[in-house]
């Protein structure tokens, strides 16, 4: 970017707005509670204050890049549209029946989460495509023109279309979306061949749904938010994080905002990768906790993990199978309803349960005297130790320690007998073991062993946590990156403008095609390029082909890279050699004997990421200066010890902290148990490893 360049970087969070200004090489942030009624207002609160800090005024802004939890929260909470779906006759109840998978096999009470849209809103039409595309039962326009008047008279505002094997061929849902659009001309239409092309209808059904569900939500909020900074004086181009890492325009957000939905812990991810790539490390574990969720991410040769399907909404105990999949291009990675606003009870066992309720911003945790009475994790964090009350969000928000003991007290300190310290430890302890098991599951389905990765911490509330996460999981090292309490903003302004277009065609290795693909690959790239071209007509792109391959029979297919060679000149023997030593490498053995098939293809189209400087590590310069200390609670040690305070902003390059000891700065804390101590690198990075 030119050094004239202003660009703005917001992130909505379920409990703060962050906010992240870049003015050349200059960087400046700021984190505003979250405005649930009207989003639009924190983000204008947090533009007006990074451009004060900065000295620039908003039009002087070059380029806006936003992600939000906006999209997931209205699915989770089903604040969405009145929405119907139009299928085809037989199939009205497949996001009901789901499929035959039950994600807790011994519960013989096991309830199945409700359905996205109710069996009265699901309406079906006459037609039938065959798995090859073709024909087999015509649609009547004359009874989609009786649907239409059924539909107009029901008073829905938006409708998902999704035909059986529609993404073979789309005929009959462009027909229906050509009537509805003459006869419902305000109705917004959503289809499943243009939302999600892919086969298996539960989760191509299902992503439609969602997509339509939450679209005049979404547009009505993406317009406004454009109408409010053009009056601000901010008239630049608007662009959103989408959940597979990329960017993508405002028009495109508005009319697919289910790619939406995981567009904040994407930025999360793109943030880390930046890091791993400055530090030259391979192997990286992400954790990005903020006030309501915690979000835990491999990423390897500085990539993070991607998948194209994901759940939304998760109702039992965080099982998979329990939400609600949605079919697009995703990074992988787990979320846990763990963060500062997750709120602890005790259950019938008598045990502390923390999440996945969240307090929010409003009324937020009991510490923030704004109502709250049940105990969070940010008020067990300030009883131990870890929090100034007087230098929250760098003293925006005052913390009331009094309110924090009261709630513990009598939520988890009544009923099992405990002080308010014994309370907050018990709750630190389940939240920080909640975390650390869904790290240890997420790498052991990966294949992966932690003791070789490097953790990097970032967001409000990981940099408290994280250490002890490092001791759980024998993590040796981790980095606090400058900026970690806005990370996923910051990660919105490294990340590319990029796309994937993906289409599912069938085919086995015994019945390779190579002029299909040909053309079927070709097509692809036309389509990711087009959609990147839309948002930087001037661009370099750069394009990645994934093939999605499994052997005959099997479940679930395995992804497989193609070098430009290889997509444009396809050959089967190829194919093969690349799936089984993809396949020896996850699962340890191949399969002799077996055919092997293709269920999807894939074309990514992104802008090239910017080179980064690789960070030349520091030498020891001595202890940093303290400015005071504090009584702070060392779960390890099991026991409250003086701990050194040092502010971040004051530390060297090459000065440590040996720990027990509290490191910090406006928008979050670092906690240094015993066992570690920290170093500052030459950007600013806190450099924490096990201490000799």
């Amino acid at each position: 970017m030119p050094a004239s360049s202003v660009r703005l970087g917001v992130d909505i969070g379920g409990t703060f707005t962050d906010v992240v200004l870049e003015h050349g090489t200059a960087q400046y942030s700021t984190k505003v509670l979250t405005t649930y009624a009207a989003p639009e207002n924190a983000i204008l609160d947090g533009m007006r204050q990074v451009c004060a800090k900065a000295g620039v005024t908003p039009d002087q802004i070059t380029q806006i890049i936003h992600g939000t939890t906006l999209a997931t929260n209205a699915l989770i909470e089903r604040r969405g549209a009145k929405t119907a779906l139009i299928t085809t006759q037989g199939f009205r109840d497949v996001i009901e029946m789901r499929t035959e998978s039950r994600f807790e096999q011994y519960d013989l009470n096991l309830e199945l989460p409700e359905p996205l849209l109710p069996r009265q809103s699901r309406f079906t039409v006459a037609e039938r495509v065959s798995a090859s595309g073709e024909v087999l039962i015509a649609l009547e326009r004359a009874e989609v023109e009786t649907l239409a008047d059924r539909i107009a008279e029901a008073g829905y505002t938006s409708v998902a279309v999704g035909l059986i094997h529609s993404y073979l061929n789309d005929a009959h849902e462009q027909m229906i979306r050509a009537v509805l659009a003459e006869k419902l001309p305000d109705v917004m239409v959503s289809l499943s061949s243009e939302v999600s092309p892919q086969m298996r209808e539960y989760e191509r059904f299902n992503t439609v749904c969602a997509n339509a569900y939450i679209k005049p939500l979404m547009k009505s909020y993406l317009s406004r938010l454009e109408g409010r900074l053009a009056e601000e004086g901010a008239l630049c181009p608007i662009f959103l994080m989408h959940s597979g890492g990329g960017i993508i325009s405002l028009e495109s957000a508005a009319e697919f905002p289910v790619r939406l939905v995981e567009s904040g812990p994407a930025g999360g991810a793109v943030f880390a990768a930046d890091i791993a790539a400055r530090y030259g490390l391979d192997k990286v574990l992400s954790f990005d906790m903020g006030g309501t969720t915690a979000k835990i991410c491999l990423i390897k040769n500085q990539t993070p993990k991607t998948s194209r399907v994901f759940e939304v909404a998760r109702t039992y105990r965080f099982k998979k199978g329990s939400g609600m999949p949605i079919s697009i291009p995703v990074i992988d990675m787990v979320e846990i309803g763990a963060g500062g606003g997750s709120l602890a009870h005790v259950d019938a066992l008598r045990q502390i349960r923390v999440g996945p309720e969240s307090a929010g911003s409003e009324p937020g945790p009991a510490c923030y005297g704004r109502g709250g009475d049940r105990p969070a994790v940010t008020d067990a964090d300030l009883i131990l130790g870890k929090l100034d009350p007087d230098n929250f969000a760098g003293g925006s928000i005052q913390l009331h320690a009094d309110r924090s003991a009261t709630a513990l007290e009598e939520t988890l300190g009544a009923p099992l007998e405990m002080d308010a310290q014994t309370a907050a430890f018990g709750l630190a302890e389940v939240v920080d073991e909640n975390m650390a098991n869904a790290a240890r599951v997420h790498a052991v389905e990966n294949g992966e062993d932690l003791a070789d990765y490097t953790m990097i911490a970032f967001g409000g509330a990981a940099p408290l946590h994280a250490a002890r996460l490092c001791e759980k999981l024998g993590v040796a090292r981790m980095l606090v990156p400058t900026g970690a309490g806005v990370g996923s903003a910051i990660g919105f302004l490294r990340a590319p403008f990029s796309f994937e277009a993906n289409r599912s065609l069938y085919m086995k290795l015994s019945g390779f095609d190579a002029d299909a693909i040909k053309g079927l690959l070709s097509d692809l790239t036309a389509e990711a390029t087009a959609f990147v071209r839309s948002c930087d007509a001037q661009a370099e792109i750069l394009t990645e082909t994934k093939v999605y391959m499994r052997y005959t029979g099997q479940g679930w297919e395995i992804p497989i890279t193609l070098t430009p060679a290889q997509a444009t000149a396809p050959d089967a023997e190829t194919f093969l050699a690349l799936f089984e030593a993809d396949y020896a490498a996850l699962f340890g053995r191949v399969v002799d004997g077996m055919d092997v098939e293709i269920t999807v293809w894939a074309v990514n189209a992104t802008t090239p990421q910017a080179q980064v400087a690789p960070v030349a590590l520091a030498q020891d310069a001595g202890a940093a200066q303290a400015s005071g200390t504090r009584v702070l609670f060392d779960p390890a040690m099991g026991a409250a010890a003086d701990a050194q305070v040092v502010d971040r902003a004051a530390m060297a390059v090459g000065q440590t902290v040996q720990g027990p000891a509290v490191i910090t700065e406006d928008e979050t804390t670092i906690v240094l148990p015993q066992s570690r101590y920290a170093m500052a690198q030459p950007d600013g990075t806190i450099d924490i490893r096990e201490a000799g």
